[in-house]
């Protein structure tokens, strides 16, 4: 499995967006992958130059983790941040920032994430257009 740093990319499960888009993946957590190599602005070219747009959006979502950094704390940290932003539809995330830090001596880290989108139409589809079209149906236009 791959190590999550700043600038990792995680999909949702999609075969067909793999496939149109020719990327490599493996599975993360749940219906997410991680896309591998490619970090956001190498995999934005990549969808550009396959006709696709890659949306990224201003708001940052963060999820403190408390303890000694490890794998399994950043991944139920990306799990709480992947919840926070469930609502919204949107295809991937990217990670923004993983920051170590120490309060009194205890130490924590601020994981911090952007969604993105990937989708065909240069225009952002609604939420209501991306929950309808997550399930493959915009994947099956491509």
């Amino acid at each position: 499995m791959q190590t999550i740093q700043v600038g990792s990319i995680l999909v949702e499960e999609s075969l067909r967006m793999t496939q149109v888009l020719g990327l490599e993946s493996e599975p993360y957590s749940g219906n997410w992958c991680l896309v591998k190599v490619l970090r956001g602005f190498a995999l934005d070219r990549k969808i550009r130059a396959s006709g696709w747009n890659f949306f990224f959006m201003a708001t940052e979502v963060k999820a403190m983790i408390f303890g000694a950094l490890g794998t399994n704390k950043i991944q139920k940290a990306l799990k709480r941040i992947l919840e926070k932003v469930r609502g919204q539809h949107f295809n991937s995330l990217e990670v923004t920032g993983i920051v170590e830090r120490r309060f009194l001596g205890l130490p924590y880290t601020v994981v911090s994430a952007h969604s993105r989108h990937v989708q065909q139409s240069c225009y952002l589809d609604s939420a209501a257009a991306r929950r309808t079209s997550q399930h493959d149906a915009a994947w099956a236009r491509g």
